[in-house]
């Protein structure tokens, strides 16, 4: 019993300091512009949410959270995104691998005038991190997730990381 309880207190540590650590992370290189949504709230059945992939087409192919549209990063185009989604109302969840990509493309949304974006904390990583499925371009699910490199693969606690060789 006393190892069991030992074992729930040291999974408690490192995920409380890991989410410590995505905290110092994210205040280095967001600025709150888009407010969070936490993996939790996005994932509870009644939530209905336009979901926005902001990463790049080959981590998209990898893998992504069902029923997401991928919009990108590098080659966001926000007339096409316009021109598809009109109601500016509805909420938006944007994503990305850990929540910086997402940030800057949520704030070019709500400078277009959508008024309910948000950027998903942590990202596609906390996602699976916290157990949540994901699929892959045959919407299969996948233990699979393209981390973009191996510095960044380390955020990703659960899952198979995927990555081309960028240090």
């Amino acid at each position: 019993m006393k190892y069991i309880l030992f074992l729930i207190v040291t999974f408690l540590s490192v995920e409380a300091s890991a989410q410590k650590t995505l905290d110092a992370l994210l205040k280095q290189y967001n600025d709150n512009s888009v407010p969070y949504i936490s993996v939790e709230e996005l994932a509870m059945p009644k939530t209905k949410t336009i979901l926005f992939d902001a990463r790049e087409p080959q981590e998209y192919s990898v893998s992504h959270l069902k029923d997401a549209v991928y919009v990108g990063y590098d080659h966001f185009d926000l007339a096409l995104v316009e021109k598809k989604y009109t109601n500016k109302d509805k909420k938006i969840v944007v994503y990305c691998s850990l929540g910086i990509r997402s940030e800057t493309i949520g704030a070019k949304l709500k400078k277009a005038g959508y008024t309910n974006v948000y950027n998903l904390y942590g990202g596609i990583f906390e996602w699976k991190n916290k157990a949540f499925s994901i699929i892959d371009s045959n919407n299969k699910e996948t233990q699979k997730v393209h981390t973009f490199n191996k510095a960044w693969s380390k955020w990703l606690l659960r899952g198979e990381h995927v990555y081309e060789n960028k240090e």
